[in-house]
């Protein structure tokens, strides 16, 4: 299968451990060699070409700064190294600083920094070289949860004003959720659907993106077709069509969010709503939503709902399916149908 990123996008390549994303990231940028396939940079195929010739910049989950050099000469490192004039480097390095926000650190050595300000340092020197393509290995991944949110909105703002073409590695399915303009999703070494966040989201290629993407993840019913719908293992019948070609066994998929309290001002406004009966096992209060753990027969399902709005442990609760977002699936193929 092609992956191709169109000029200024931002690409985000996710999947679990393992899976080969940071292999493709590596074979992009010449650090791993390439078995199979072809690889171009805007015209040109760099299979043989070597890295510092790709007009490439990294930026790695390690942030790889030199920690005896001080800010300044981590980031003029590189273009010290290809002669670039001194006049040229600082004019470089001040608008790189400038733009993130770096001017007082330019004086510290590495170990006088934060984890943000260290990747803010290894963004700084990718930057000063204007390149063709950015490329990131998980830069995330070292950060505490808050700093992470930080750095990704800094990083979003960072393409928005740069405009680069950038491959973004990471095994965090929010980070490339909110940042992609496409999504490469990987498992074990093959591109298992391609596309805009909110397709990736709401229409998954099969049950392994539907179930990688999102957390919770997606609920995943077994049933059979019948003329009317989908009858569930817990004797439930859910009116919905059913795809032409759909063999007697189905999997129906729902996201937790689309699962409601089948209250009347509820079914009023989603009237593709299937009415199932569940017993409440867990609750798990975050805050701003709820997350609820159910039993549907012998299902187990999770809901996601308003905390003002969620049940209560051992309560037996009415709920709604909202049926305009299930997916189906076939169980031999796994493909979504």
């Amino acid at each position: 299968m092609t992956l191709e990123a169109d000029d200024g996008e931002f690409i985000a390549l996710v999947g679990p451990s393992g899976c080969g994303k940071s292999t493709l990231l590596n074979m992009i940028a010449g650090l791993e060699t390439v078995t199979s396939g072809e690889i171009y940079i805007g015209d040109r195929l760099v299979n043989s070409v070597p890295p510092k010739d790709r007009d490439i910049a990294m930026v790695f989950q390690s942030y790889a700064l030199y920690p005896t050099m001080s800010v300044r000469e981590n980031i003029t490192f590189g273009m010290e190294s290809r002669g670039v004039p001194k006049a040229e480097q600082n004019a470089a390095v001040d608008r790189v600083a400038a733009f993130l926000q770096i001017e007082p650190l330019l004086k510290r050595k590495p170990g006088q920094l934060s984890g943000g300000q260290r990747q803010r340092v290894a963004m700084g020197r990718a930057l000063v070289r204007d390149p063709k393509l950015f490329l990131f290995d998980e830069p995330l991944s070292n950060l505490d949860a808050k700093l992470r949110v930080d750095m990704r909105t800094e990083i979003k703002k960072l393409h928005a004003k740069v405009g680069k073409t950038t491959v973004y590695v990471t095994h965090d399915q929010v980070e490339a959720m909110t940042l992609a303009s496409r999504i490469a999703v990987m498992y074990r070494g093959e591109l298992q659907q391609f596309d805009r966040p909110h397709n990736v989201y709401s229409r998954p290629a099969n049950l392994f993106v539907a179930g990688f993407m999102g957390s919770p993840s997606m609920n995943f019913l077994p049933g059979k077709t019948e003329p009317s719908g989908i009858r569930l293992e817990s004797g439930d019948l859910l009116a919905t069509p059913v795809p032409s070609g759909a063999s007697e066994n189905v999997i129906l998929g729902l996201r937790p969010e689309h699962i409601h309290r089948a209250d009347a001002e509820t079914l009023a406004r989603r009237p593709n709503s299937a009415r199932v009966t569940a017993a409440v096992e867990v609750v798990e209060p975050t805050g701003a939503e709820t997350i609820v753990v159910m039993r549907l027969g012998q299902q187990e399902i999770v809901g996601r709902f308003a905390p003002d709005m969620a049940p209560s442990v051992d309560e037996t609760v009415e709920l709604a399916l909202d049926m305009d977002h299930a997916c189906l699936f076939d169980p031999t193929t796994e493909r979504l149908l």
